[in-house]
Parts: structure tokens; sequence; C-alpha cells
């Protein structure tokens, strides 16, 4: 099963499933293009962006778990 973590790169996550953007998007983070996606981690990025991480993350694992029924 596929699953994300807090030291994982934006571009990482989103390569591993192009719905992680969506869920990226809504929770307040528009800047995937940004050259930063390619090297921050997702904490970093949670951290800019006032995001509780730990629930992002939970958020995104539910969601590829979902992709697997």
């Amino acid at each position: 099963m596929k699953q994300v973590t807090k030291d994982m790169n934006i571009l990482e996550m989103v390569m591993m499933d192009e719905g992680i953007a969506e869920i990226l998007m809504e929770s307040g983070m528009h800047c995937l293009g940004c050259m930063l996606s390619h090297f921050e981690n997702l904490e970093q990025a949670c951290a800019v962006h006032g995001i509780d991480a730990d629930a992002l993350v939970d958020q995104i694992n539910e969601y590829l778990e979902n992709q697997g029924e």
C-alpha cells in the first residue's frame, strides 16, 4: 500500500498519485508549480503555509488507502 510521510517532498508525492495534488491545493498549498516543491518536504511546506502536517498526512494516506478499494 502506498503511503506518504512528512519527510517526502511535494513532487515525489504528486508523482505517486496525481490525486494528491488536489488534496494539497484544497488544504491551501497553491504552490505546486513552485520550484521549492521539488526540494521542500511536506513538513516544511506545511510550516510555511500554517497547515497541520500530521493531519494532512493522515488525509492523504486515507485517500491513498481508499484508492486501493
